[in-house]
């Protein structure tokens, strides 16, 4: 009984089977009534008592192994089989061109601002986004009932303490600041976050350069003549500049910078609202209270300090009237600056 039963595993493992026939012809043959196992089941009565447990063991893993290689064969057959792929493409042409990308129009001008001051000795510096109260806003004279500090025009990310993603780039002017001693010249560029509505002329997101100088004896002549320097550096020799008293908690005296609006030549336009101007940046130099903040002495070190809008300069130096398609990733649109990069 022992050799039939090894005999009938072997057949049963090896049987062939390529199709339905084939299998039903093994269901017969083995797992039926009148199968091959069934026949060993009824001789089972004519084994001795001692050795009638083991052997029908042995036969009920062979019924268990055959009816699960029949469900395996079943499954099999019953699956489409997958037709090889045929090659359709003409293997003979020649590939299609790879179509290039081109550079950002943001990271065009990104380019030109470092290398116009880095050739003035300007060193690149960087900060993180997500910024504490003193680094943003605290070190910067800003007081605690600043409309800034307010949740409708800061995204804070916790109160407790007060972390907010920064609004401008001049964290990084602190920072700098209170780790290297005067004298400092640097500028900083990076994404920053406002609560506006975003429009033609607004976005809450959008990129800044911000550039400060501290030394002995720094005037706001220099200050001027850095920014001629630069605005002509990137806007040509014919751009016409103005500095306009303002007010900004960090700086005194203060300023607002506008250029002559490259879109319409001074015509008058959307962008600079028919004047013929655009406000370009801020500036001035920086109060005394903001080096004592950064642990520099007032006394013997003064700086100034200016930072400015980098979609805004982008939109007068290619003559883009809306400062949300720096963001909506329109193929047509990025493709136009291939010519710059």
């Amino acid at each position: 009984m022992l050799e039939q039963i090894k005999k009938l595993s072997t057949e049963i493992t090896h049987y062939p089977v390529q199709n339905q026939e084939d299998l039903e012809a093994f269901r017969l043959k083995f797992i039926s009534r009148k199968g091959a196992i069934a026949a060993l089941f009824a001789e089972l009565k004519q084994v001795a008592p001692a050795e009638k447990k083991t052997i029908g063991k042995l036969l009920n893993e062979l019924k268990d192994s055959a009816q699960e290689r029949y469900k395996a064969l079943a499954i099999q057959l019953s699956q489409p089989h997958e037709k090889p792929a045929q090659h359709t493409e003409d293997l003979t042409l020649p590939p299609a061109t790879a179509t290039l990308g081109t550079l950002h129009p943001l990271t065009l001008v990104k380019t030109k601002i470092i290398d116009l001051f880095e050739r003035i000795g300007f060193s690149m510096a960087a900060g993180p986004e997500i910024e504490d109260d003193w680094h943003n806003f605290g070190a910067l004279n800003f007081p605690p009932n600043h409309p800034a500090r307010d949740m409708l025009d800061t995204f804070f990310v916790s109160q407790d303490p007060a972390m907010m993603l920064r609004t401008h780039t001049t964290s990084i002017q602190v920072r700098v600041a209170e780790q290297q001693p005067p004298p400092i010249r640097t500028i900083a560029i990076g994404r920053v976050y406002r609560h506006e509505t975003i429009s033609a002329r607004a976005h809450c997101i959008f990129h800044q350069v911000e550039g400060f100088y501290i030394n002995h004896h720094v005037s706001f002549v220099e200050l001027k003549e850095t920014l001629h320097y630069f605005l002509r550096g990137l806007f040509g020799q014919d751009i016409k500049v103005r500095l306009r008293p303002s007010y900004f908690p960090f700086t005194e005296p203060s300023a607002e910078v506008d250029i002559s609006c490259q879109v319409c030549n001074s015509q008058g336009c959307n962008l600079c609202k028919y004047t013929g101007w655009v406000e370009i940046m801020g500036a001035g130099m920086i109060d005394p209270e903001v080096l004592s903040n950064c642990h520099i002495d007032p006394e013997h070190y003064t700086g100034f300090a200016f930072g400015m809008g980098i979609e805004r300069i982008a939109m007068l130096l290619y003559q883009i009237n809306d400062l949300r398609l720096f963001t909506e990733n329109d193929i047509r649109f990025l493709k136009q600056f291939a010519a710059y990069a």
